[in-house]
């Protein structure tokens, strides 16, 4: 069961891992939100981009950046449906990203509290507040389900 509601910013990243496994990506979405608006949402897109690097969490922050103007995400907050990989925990460092809030935890290939944790290592750049957990049901079983498809 959820910890907690399901805040709409979540809502639409599970929308947005919907849309990935629809055209055959892993199921993750991520929204960036600043000042209670959506700036941008996208889903994993790594085998339509030919892009080992169009994670769902880069491609919104990415998108943010480019509608804020800045490399600095300052304040905003990131939702997505997964844990962060490695890769993605450095790019929402450096975006400087407010808070983080993830469904699913990824105890093979997250950074965030698993893993290399990154956020927690001596000489990390910058600590987003995490929150783990929300929207967790629903997005570890559209994760299920789309692997549970390939077996």
């Amino acid at each position: 069961m959820n910890r907690w509601p399901l805040p709409e910013p979540m809502a639409l990243a599970l929308d947005a891992a919907r849309t990935a496994r629809g055209a055959g990506e892993v199921p993750v979405g991520a929204v960036v939100v600043k000042d209670g608006a959506v700036v941008a949402a996208a889903h994993n897109a790594p085998r339509a981009l030919h892009d080992p690097t169009a994670h769902a969490e880069m491609l919104a922050i990415r998108e943010a950046a480019q509608r804020l103007g800045d490399e600095r995400l300052t304040g905003c907050d990131l939702y997505v449906t997964l844990e962060p990989c490695p890769m993605c925990a450095g790019a929402i460092q450096h975006a400087r990203i407010a808070r983080l809030y993830y469904g699913a935890a990824d105890p093979k290939g997250g950074a965030v509290e698993h893993g290399a944790r990154l956020f927690d290592r001596p000489g990390s750049l910058h600590r987003p507040e995490v929150y783990g957990g929300i929207g967790e049901d629903e997005a570890a079983q559209l994760l299920r389900g789309f692997f549970a498809e390939r077996r």
